[in-house]
């Protein structure tokens, strides 16, 4: 799907340079695949050339001259700083204050932000078991800050998860396909709308999440994909169209 703007971009392009602009120069970030990795990449070509990636396989200060489709991917110790075990990335790293960004996505994200990635329905007798915590529930405790990427849909944004995996508290924005929802000290840490994208509307975001959604007012606008931000994702960083697709 695309968005006509000055520059022609899709949705996934969108949420991916948003996603980046969020990553300061300097910052050490624990990153996973998908578009998140893929926003990591691009921000350091772009604006955050001295940011930090960490894999949760071991690669520190990994630099991949190709978006990697695993965490096994050996692009990730090629010209990394170090490699450690996964039990020095949690404990040398994440749980000794040293991320300054963690990026999370789960099954479902409530009001809250608090994300499920362990089963669908309850716990005891459950129609989905996902995945699990692996890292995330510790990367959400120790992060200084946690980003989401994720689409709206009302089974992924339920008003409660089925049960949390990881907590909402450190949560600073979820970054959909719609618009950005933020926690809301006002609201008591509830999730309200704060940015809408082109041509969305409140209704849309309204009809894709589970509980009654509020909106900061007056709701920001996004600045659209640069054709430089652009040219380097389909180019240089996601030639085949693996995530922007």
């Amino acid at each position: 799907m695309s968005v006509s703007a000055a520059v022609d971009y899709t949705l996934n392009e969108l949420m991916c340079v948003l996603a980046a602009r969020e990553i300061a120069d300097g910052d050490v970030v624990f990153v996973g695949i998908g578009l998140p990795n893929l926003a990591c990449n691009l921000a350091r070509a772009t604006h955050a050339p001295n940011m930090t990636l960490i894999y949760e396989s071991g690669a520190v200060g990994a630099i991949p001259d190709r978006v990697p489709p695993s965490i096994g991917d050996p692009a990730l110790v090629t010209g990394s700083l170090m490699v450690c075990s996964m039990a020095d990335i949690f404990q040398s790293f994440l749980q000794n204050g040293k991320i300054q960004v963690g990026f999370l996505g789960g099954a479902q994200i409530d009001r809250f932000a608090n994300i499920n990635t362990t089963v669908v329905g309850p716990y005891a007798s459950p129609k989905v078991r996902l995945p699990g915590s692996g890292g995330a529930c510790e990367i959400a405790l120790h992060a200084q800050k946690v980003l989401v990427i994720s689409k709206l849909d009302k089974r992924a944004f339920p008003e409660k998860v089925d049960f949390v995996t990881s907590p909402g508290g450190k949560v600073k924005k979820v970054i959909t396909n719609m618009g950005i929802l933020e926690r809301g000290p006002e609201t008591g840490g509830e999730l309200v709308l704060t940015a809408l994208y082109p041509s969305c509307t409140f209704e849309q975001v309204q009809a894709n999440v589970g509980w009654k959604l509020k909106a900061r007012e007056p709701l920001s606008s996004v600045e659209p994909p640069t054709e430089a931000e652009v040219r380097l994702l389909r180019e240089k960083l996601d030639p085949k169209r693996l995530h922007i697709k």
